[in-house]
């Protein structure tokens, strides 16, 4: 697991509502009996050794995505720098479309942003599904109170007296049934004596209230579907409105942090809580939510949806297609986790929302791999260069720094000879102005070799060049004295052609071509780039492939990994993570 590093921490309106409640002792009478429960459990408990506890609390519904690793990075940052805890909490209240395969999938991308759930001894690791008897008996609880009661109402005639914004909702004719009737009908929902969608249990609260999440909003639905973690055992489940704030008490959470878009759900999780405590279900200090900005990043999607939508239909490779904005999809690009973390920090937490360009993430990881990444040389798209001066069957070693940030990292060493491999645009027959690369009669550097004059080229019987001549210059070679003794504006990459190593590299672009594919009511299918991926025959620096490294930057070409799941030290197949510099940025 890569360490998180601890950076002096930046102010912002949660870390100030902790340091207000700490310091008024807010949660100061707080029980924890090692294990999430009711108030009969967390009374026996001894007081929070964690002075403040959090949750990251993903649906196992999709893989975890760039978004996610905001509200990652936040939870499990801000439980670490006040000496608290952070859960991981798997809300699988809908088991229709979640899957184990989700939950290994979130488990890997938290463990690989470098966080973790254990807390001393405890081992923070929950399902809502482990709360289902709990949850059940507070929907009993809030029943007996006249709290809530079972409404027979379809789901359009729910939807038809809940009315809008400007409008009453209306009371459904079910809703002053006596308590012990509705209580009756739960135990039979639970039982699976009625059928989907015929009964559903509702929270009673207020139908004319300003908020349409108070107007009687619903506990529980009726589902005879088989739980990936309980089987059949339940065909009832727990709407997420009711099951969140539940969730939260039972696991004595302190703060509750979440996007805005639950902002106005806040007054019905303080009703839920503030009731199951009046009836000794719950025990107080209770926890109290706060919102934040979540993340819109341009030029990708993260609605789950979608994603599936875009997997499903073979619009990409599956979840961890390097152009997907999954962490798995990240990960395989060549993302590293301190770029991540980085890019999240530097957003910051606010309760605006904005949008924030891409490229904001690549600088990140750019600014995490420059210092530490391994250098190397690519020819992606290689002509054969022939030095007709050289001898013919001669080699000698170059060197060039592994890293030129880091000295220790020592030298890497490659053959010269009399053909190379150089990208093609770095000759020119007619060159543009300002063009200081190989055209008849210019001199140019091989980089980290000699200067060489090109004298001409070949060309087949279409007038393409297939070969470019020049003459080396013996006595220019680099770090020797003869080495300044010419002066060149030009400098090109090069490998020898009889060392150079075949590798497949996979060129990634954004995968959409609008910054915002799917705003409004657009189709973002529409928007997929048609050259988001352009897979390429190259050829590798020898000692690139093998080496105890698995990620470079490419000279003059940026940063590249091997690919996690295709690359073979016999076959390597190398992923473009970024270009040097922002590829996408208006042109001046």
């Amino acid at each position: 697991m890569t360490p998180v590093p601890t950076p002096a921490p930046v102010s912002n309106f949660l870390r100030t509502i902790i340091d207000n409640d700490l310091a008024q002792g807010r949660y100061a009478d707080k029980r924890w009996a090692g294990k999430p429960g009711p108030a009969s459990v967390q009374s026996q408990g001894d007081a929070d050794p964690a002075r403040i506890r959090t949750r990251f609390p993903p649906e196992p519904n999709g893989y975890l995505h760039i978004g996610h690793a905001k509200s990652i990075c936040l939870n499990f940052g801000l439980a670490s720098d006040y000496q608290g805890a952070c859960h991981l909490r798997f809300d699988d209240t809908n088991p229709e479309k979640e899957e184990d395969e989700y939950v290994k999938a979130i488990i890997d991308m938290v463990q690989w942003l470098g966080f973790s759930w254990h807390y001393g001894d405890e081992k923070n690791c929950y399902f809502a599904s482990d709360y289902f008897d709990y949850m059940y008996q507070f929907a009993e609880a809030l029943v007996q109170a006249d709290l809530a009661y079972v409404d027979e109402q379809s789901a359009d005639e729910m939807r038809a007296t809940r009315g809008t914004l400007t409008e009453k909702g209306t009371n459904s004719p079910w809703r002053d049934r006596p308590a012990d009737e509705s209580l009756r009908l739960l135990r039979e929902m639970r039982d699976g004596k009625h059928p989907d969608g015929s009964m559903a249990l509702r929270a009673k609260i207020d139908m004319a209230s300003p908020n349409l999440n108070l107007r009687d909003p619903v506990l529980y639905r009726i589902r005879h579907v088989p739980h990936h973690r309980t089987g059949t055992r339940w065909c009832i489940y727990p709407m997420y409105s009711w099951a969140h704030p539940v969730e939260d008490a039972l696991e004595g959470i302190t703060h509750s942090i979440c996007t805005l878009e639950f902002e106005d759900q806040r007054p019905f999780y303080d009703w839920i809580l503030d009731h199951l405590a009046d009836l000794g279900q719950l025990r107080r200090p209770l926890p109290n939510q706060h919102e934040f900005a979540r993340l819109n990043l341009s030029y990708v999607i993260t609605s789950k949806r979608k994603l599936l939508q875009l997997v499903r239909e073979g619009h990409v490779d599956g979840w961890d297609d390097p152009r997907l904005p999954t962490l798995a999809g990240l990960r395989r690009r060549g993302y590293t986790p301190e770029s991540i973390r980085l890019f999240c920090e530097r957003l910051g937490v606010s309760k605006a929302d904005s949008r924030i360009d891409y490229s904001v993430l690549e600088q990140a990881l750019r600014d995490d791999l420059d210092p530490k990444a391994a250098r190397s040389v690519a020819v992606l798209d290689p002509i054969k260069l022939v030095l007709t001066n050289y001898p013919e069957g001669q080699t000698e070693l170059c060197h060039a720094p592994r890293n030129p940030h880091n000295p220790d990292a020592g030298q890497r060493e490659f053959p010269l000879s009399r053909e190379l491999w150089i990208e093609r645009d770095d000759f020119r027959e007619e060159p543009p102005k300002k063009y200081f690369r190989l055209f008849p009669g210019n001199t140019v550097r091989l980089k980290y070799g000699y200067i060489i004059r090109c004298t001409g080229c070949i060309k087949d019987e279409n007038g393409k060049v297939t070969e470019v001549h020049a003459e080396y210059l013996p006595d220019t070679k680099s770090g020797t004295p003869g080495a300044d003794s010419v002066k060149v504006k030009g400098n090109i990459t090069w490998i020898s052609v009889g060392h150079a190593v075949p590798a497949e590299i996979r060129l990634y672009d954004r995968l959409f071509t609008e910054a915002h594919p799917d705003a409004g009511d657009k189709n973002f299918l529409e928007a997929l780039n048609p050259h988001s991926r352009h897979v390429v025959q190259a050829w590798l620096e020898p000692g690139t492939v093998g080496s105890a490294d698995s990620a470079w930057q490419f000279e003059r070409l940026g940063y590249f990994v091997a690919d996690r799941e295709d690359s073979t030290p016999e076959k390597p197949v190398i992923n473009r993570t970024a270009t040097l510099k922002d590829s996408w940025a208006p042109q001046k």
